[in-house]
């Protein structure tokens, strides 16, 4: 119990002070900073992580017939209790499964995609059951991040940290969505990015803090 109000304390002291220093200081460049972006050339795979997929699909199929990757990885994602539905004989295809049938739709050949299982509730779900993946493809070394602009610093740290041990050094590039609505120079504007701004500023630093040990082998 006192260490859950301890954390809970330290969490609040964290959340205080960004607000302080978005309001200070950085508030132009707060948006700007979460838009991590670093396109290599070609890759061995792109990674879309979940979310809203609709967005991170599009880029994806953009980047994957700019010749950027042969092949895109999917993790499968949580949806609660969808299984208790399944069980009482209500089919509903995941949000996963949606993303792989667009890209199919989109042209993307079956054979080019990869949905893995993980029932994976957050990024960092995403990243060890990508890493378990790469486990098993000693030759891929690259990868590239495909999600939401404001959720890709994040992202980048998340994955860095969980393939940061691989026997082969992995480069991770990132590529946030074109075809989001944000706007991480005017993020202030809009309820939504503010909404975004500080929700990813606070699980950065959560993942900094605790999360970050879950990822050691």
């Amino acid at each position: 119990m006192r260490a859950n109000v301890v954390r809970n304390k330290i969490l609040f002291l964290l959340l205080l002070i960004i607000v302080i220093v978005i309001c200070i200081g950085g508030c132009r460049r707060a948006g700007r900073f979460l838009v991590k972006e670093d396109l290599p050339t070609h890759s061995d795979v792109l990674v879309i992580l979940m979310g809203n997929f609709p967005e991170r699909v599009l880029q994806a199929y953009d980047l994957y017939y700019d010749g950027r990757a042969d092949r895109i990885v999917i993790v499968e994602e949580s949806m609660g209790p969808y299984q208790n539905l399944e069980e009482r004989g209500v089919r509903i295809e995941t949000n996963s499964e949606q993303a792989v049938r667009s890209l199919i739709t989109l042209g993307v050949p079956v054979d080019s995609i990869t949905l893995l299982p993980g029932d994976a509730r957050s990024t960092l779900d995403e990243a060890v059951a990508v890493r378990d993946f790469l486990d098993h493809k000693p030759e891929a070394d690259t990868l590239i991040l495909v999600s939401s602009p404001a959720h890709m610093r994040r992202a980048a740290l998340i994955f860095n940290r969980a393939l940061r041990y691989q026997p082969v050094p992995v480069t991770i590039g990132c590529s946030p969505s074109s075809y989001s609505g944000f706007n991480p120079d005017k993020w202030w504007r809009r309820k939504e990015d503010i909404q975004s701004v500080m929700s990813e500023y606070l699980k950065i630093c959560s993942f900094l803090l605790f999360e970050k040990r879950e990822l050691k082998r």
